[in-house]
């Protein structure tokens, strides 16, 4: 196995993060400095991170976690804001979030402690869907409802399989379900925008099979990965 994909599947970082890491010369195999991500390892093998020994996960374990408003989805913040990290038990292991909402965005996110399978649920290939409710201060137009469906370009870039309804309207503010697969980055604010519909709240409430239920934001509860089917 090669050492960036050891230290992902550990649940230390993503794949690409830990590339980062021994680039900056963070990493040792055995004491000795490692000088590639592509560096093939042993599971008996010691790698260390700052001097803290990496232990490769066997057995995957996932938390579905409701990200509050006006946290991020990052380990580490430039601009010092809070993080969902922070949200986390003091004794439960190192995880990696799957995928990311942003700052003002809320809802469902999953985390696990096993970097390939996080990037598997993430993957466009993996076709699974993700659904979320918004809420928009204005009066939504079937003909542009139509238009999503259908599917638009917005800056150049093609937003396809999405399916939104209209769940309640008044005149003053909108409910409308999105869902989607792809997941592209800020892809329903990017299409809100696009439309002018002021976004006022936007909630994930399911990704695969996992469905928020009765959580307020900041709880977490883990989960079997074994019985869900992310279709």
């Amino acid at each position: 196995m090669r050492i960036a994909k050891f230290i992902s599947n550990a649940g230390y970082c993503s794949r690409r993060e830990a590339e980062k890491l021994i680039n900056k010369k963070k990493v040792y195999i055995n004491k000795k400095l490692c000088v590639a991500p592509n560096i093939n390892v042993m599971e008996n093998d010691k790698i260390t991170i700052n001097g803290n020994i990496i232990k490769l996960n066997k057995k995957i374990r996932l938390w579905k976690m409701y990200k509050p408003t006006n946290v991020m989805c990052t380990n580490n913040d430039p601009k010092k804001r809070k993080t969902i990290f922070e949200f986390l038990p003091k004794n439960m292991p190192r995880a990696i979030s799957i995928g990311r909402l942003d700052f003002m965005s809320e809802g469902l996110i999953l985390l696990t402690n096993n970097g390939d399978f996080a990037r598997k649920l993430e993957l466009p290939s993996s076709n699974i869907i993700r659904i979320y409710r918004v809420y928009i201060a204005t009066v939504v137009k079937s003909n542009d409802i139509k238009k999503i469906n259908y599917g638009v370009i917005i800056n150049g870039i093609l937003y396809k399989k999405i399916e939104v309804t209209i769940e309640k309207m008044n005149q003053k503010k909108t409910s409308l379900k999105f869902k989607l697969r792809e997941g592209k980055n800020r892809e329903i604010r990017n299409i809100c925008r696009y439309f002018k519909w002021p976004i006022l709240k936007l909630i994930r409430l399911q990704y695969g099979s996992i469905k928020l239920n009765k959580e307020k934001p900041g709880q977490i509860k883990e989960i079997d990965p074994i019985p869900y089917t992310f279709v």
